[in-house]
Order: C-alpha cells, then sequence, then structure tokens
C-alpha cells in the first residue's frame, strides 16, 4: 500500500500541530444515492468500510449516512432496499433522512449534523455514496481512500480535494476544462489561476474539511449544487491550506461519460453559481453593474464555446 505522502500534494508547508491539542476525530458522512441502484454490490463494499469505521471509536466518530427523503419513499415498497437500510446501513451509521433539492443539500444536512457533535480539532470526510465501489478498481480505492481525511487531520490541512483519475476526453475533463475553469477564469481569474494549481477537479465529490473552515462555511449561503466550487473559492479568498489526494481511477457513471444533457446541467449550474458569488462580493463596489455587464457577456460566450464542444464530443 502506498503511503499517504505517495497520493497527496499540499499547497503549502502545514501547520505543526499543537503539542497541548488533543488529536481530532474523522466524521465519515456518507451520501446515500439519489437512485437506488438495482445491484446492491457498491453500496455493499461501500457499507463494508464504513462498519469497519464505526468500529474504530477512538479514532472515528459514528458515521452519518444521508438519505433524501424521495429516494426512500421511491423504494418503500421494496423489501431488499428495507432491509438494507435496516440490517446494514442503520446499522453502522445514524440514517438522516432529508427533503433535498440536490446532493449538495444533502452535504449541507449531513456535515451540519456532524458539525454539531465535533470538536475544533476534527475534520468531516465526505463520502459519496454512487461511485463504482463493488468492481475491482473500487476496492482498491476503498482500502486506501481513509488517507484522504488522515491528510487533513494529521497535516492540519483546512480542505483536502480528492481527484478521479480521468484523461483528456474524458466527459470529467472536458466539462471542468471548458466549463468550471473557463468560467472561474472570466468571473475570478486570480483564485482560479491558484485553483489550477492546486487541484483538476473543482468540483469532486471526495473531500475532507477541517471544524474551523466547516463552521465558516455552513453560516453562509449553501448553493444545493457546485459546492465544492463555492468551499474551493472561499478557501482561496481567506488563504486556507489546501491539497489534494489522488483517489483512483473510479467511476459514477453507468455508461461511462456524462451524457450531454447532464453535461450542459453542470455547466450552467457552475455559470449560475459563479455569478452569483461574484454578485455577491462586488455589488457594493463602485462600477460593479458596468464590469458585471462586460463579464456577463463574456460568460455566454464561454457556455456555448462550452456547448458546442460538448456537443461534438458527447452527442
Amino acid at each position: 500500500m502506498k503511503s499517504k505522502a505517495a497520493n497527496h500534494q499540499r499547497s503549502d508547508a502545514p501547520a505543526k500541530p499543537s503539542k497541548t491539542a488533543p488529536p481530532g476525530k474523522i466524521h465519515p458522512v456518507v451520501i446515500y444515492p439519489f437512485r437506488q441502484p438495482a445491484d446492491y454490490s457498491d453500496l455493499e463494499a461501500l457499507y463494508k468500510l464504513v462498519a469497519r469505521l464505526d468500529e474504530e471509536p477512538s479514532k472515528y466518530a459514528r458515521p452519518i449516512t444521508v438519505m433524501d427523503r424521495k429516494t426512500h419513499l421511491a423504494m418503500e415498497a421494496s423489501a431488499p432496499f428495507l432491509d438494507f437500510r435496516k440490517r446494514t446501513v442503520a446499522r453502522c451509521s445514524d440514517v438522516l433522512d432529508a427533503w433535498c433539492v440536490d446532493t449538495c443539500q444533502m452535504w449541507y444536512s449531513g456535515l451540519g449534523a456532524a458539525v454539531e457533535r465535533g470538536q475544533p480539532e476534527d475534520v468531516y470526510w465526505l463520502i459519496p455514496g454512487d461511485f463504482n465501489y463493488g468492481a475491482g478498481v473500487g476496492q482498491e480505492v476503498l482500502g486506501r481512500l481513509h488517507d484522504l481525511p488522515e491528510v487533513a487531520l494529521e497535516l492540519q490541512q483546512d480542505v483536502c480535494i480528492g481527484e478521479i483519475a480521468t484523461d483528456h476526453s474524458h466527459s470529467k475533463q472536458l466539462i471542468d476544462t471548458y466549463g468550471t475553469f473557463a468560467l472561474l477564469y472570466n468571473w475570478f481569474p486570480a483564485e482560479a489561476r491558484e485553483l489550477r494549481r492546486l487541484t483538476e477537479r473543482p468540483r469532486s465529490e471526495f473531500f475532507a474539511v477541517r471544524h474551523g473552515f466547516l463552521t465558516e462555511l455552513l453560516r453562509q449561503r449553501w448553493f444545493a449544487y457546485e459546492q465544492t466550487v463555492v468551499m474551493l473559492l472561499n478557501a482561496v479568498f481567506s488563504g486556507r491550506r489546501i491539497s489534494r489526494f489522488f483517489v483512483g481511477s473510479i467511476s459514477d457513471l453507468p455508461e461511462g461519460r456524462d451524457s450531454l444533457a447532464s453535461a450542459v446541467q453542470q455547466v450552467e449550474r457552475t455559470e449560475r453559481v459563479v455569478k452569483t458569488l461574484w454578485l455577491e462580493r462586488n455589488q457594493s463596489k463602485p462600477g460593479w453593474a458596468d464590469q458585471f455587464a462586460r463579464l456577463a457577456g463574456r460568460s455566454d460566450e464561454i457556455r456555448r464555446t462550452a456547448m458546442s464542444v460538448l456537443a461534438s464530443a458527447l452527442g
């Protein structure tokens, strides 16, 4: 097994741990899939990991599983689902039932519940539930995924982003290159340059965040989508320590790539989020309306270019 250092890159030198501060705990927060898969093998593999975490209370807080109520209600007549929820999910984690607009709102509910149990030295570890954990590569990832929050805990990083492997033609790579980063360079150019230096996956669902920074984030506007981008921008705004962790070649895409419709929605969501964030930070400044109009015009061009590239690649 590789060491954490082999999979981890830091944005800067970590702060030295305090000799008097007690070691923090890691709070696992599992985001149950919005749509229940017909095959439970990926979830079974994931909850074997969750069960192991639950058996180490000195290191890990009791895991939390966030389940959207729509998911439960869609499956409430399914005996296998009810049995899996009771005998597997609820046995090794506290199930948080919540009504959510999108996945990022599930993050808000789960991380909020976890931070209310936490202490200043703790770290909160988000684990997305809809990846192919049952496959061979998924099993390999699960075997070392715990290193991700340990980087944040042991090296006192405010945020550690997990990066999945893709090639230049992968749909996620195309979306981030022509959509996410292009839009970020338009609206927040200095911050975009810093983020590009630190990570290739500014929308990753794998991350760990320290108590102090998470507490600040939870008290601000929380977006129901593309919240990772907002988190990273806020980290750069406030000079937080950001690191990255290589997760591996794991996927949440049944067909191996995003559909064109899904890719278009992701680009449009990102544009709405960064545009709103820019307005919040700049609307009190003189001349903001003219600057906004110029940026919005360029943003329209970026979105159209991204749509054209994605249509050629995914259509």
